[in-house]
């Protein structure tokens, strides 16, 4: 069992930069895949980016790439979302989340455990 929180979300114009934090509980963090995914209002819930136990493996959405950066630190069970060149399409709450499944990737449904979200909302 792992909880998560997430942080840093805020008001930012276009352009601008987010690093979104999520900090997990329990002590074996370092074997969890981590997955950031957000929603926008109205919309599905979609895959932003995942990192593997070890964070060399990482994987984003299309969209994002270039754009943002998935990290952890396993030492302060922490992953990271850093988020740059912001655009008002990128308005949405994002959720961190957690899975044991080792080959799990862009689905919702692989994902195990999940933050509240924290929102981001970029003005033009």
């Amino acid at each position: 069992q792992v909880q998560l929180v997430e942080s840093g979300g805020g008001l930012v114009q276009a352009g601008g930069s987010l690093r979104l934090s999520c900090a997990a509980s329990g002590r074996t963090f370092g074997t969890y895949r981590m997955g950031w995914f957000r929603q926008a209002p109205g919309k599905e819930r979609e895959f932003v980016a995942t990192i593997n136990w070890s964070g060399g493996r990482t994987y984003y959405a299309d969209f994002v790439k270039g754009r943002f950066t998935i990290s952890r630190d396993n030492a302060k069970n922490t992953v990271f979302l850093q988020m740059n060149t912001l655009k008002p399409e990128d308005t949405a709450v994002y959720y961190c989340a957690a899975t044991t499944n080792v080959v799990a990737g862009t689905r919702k449904d692989q994902y195990n455990f999940w933050g509240q979200g924290t929102q981001v909302t970029v003005s033009s």
